[in-house]
């Protein structure tokens, strides 16, 4: 790596700071990097350049459905509510929502409901 550039997971966490989610720490999940909301992992990276992302399974079907270029599955998530990103092929916004939707998945419930989500270019 050279000067300046990110890491994947860096990047993750630079997004999920510029989003203002409350109460993230920086963790491992299934020995790999995460961010966790109170213990609870809501992103964790699977592999270079592929995230784990928590999503509901209606949104996830859909999101795969639509944009198969940026989210797909294995079977080991099928019935699962996670999915996996493309990190090389997400934008910044999208990938930002991605991250407030998973932290939102995994939030209590009165945390989640006072967090307002920013407006994303």
């Amino acid at each position: 790596m050279t000067g300046n550039q990110e890491t994947d997971f860096q990047r993750i966490v630079r997004l999920a700071r510029a989003a203002g989610l409350p109460e993230v720490t920086i963790g491992t999940s299934y020995g790999t990097a995460a961010l966790t909301i109170r213990g609870k992992s809501f992103v964790r990276m699977k592999e270079a350049g592929i995230l784990v992302v928590m999503c509901a399974l209606e949104e996830k079907e859909m999101l795969i459905e639509l944009a198969p270029d940026l989210y797909f599955e294995t079977d080991h998530y099928k019935g699962w509510p996670a999915m996996l990103v493309r990190l090389d092929a997400i934008e910044d916004p999208d990938l930002t929502q991605r991250l407030i939707a998973a932290w939102r998945q995994k939030a209590p419930k009165r945390l989640a409901a006072s967090f307002e989500t920013p407006s994303i270019p």
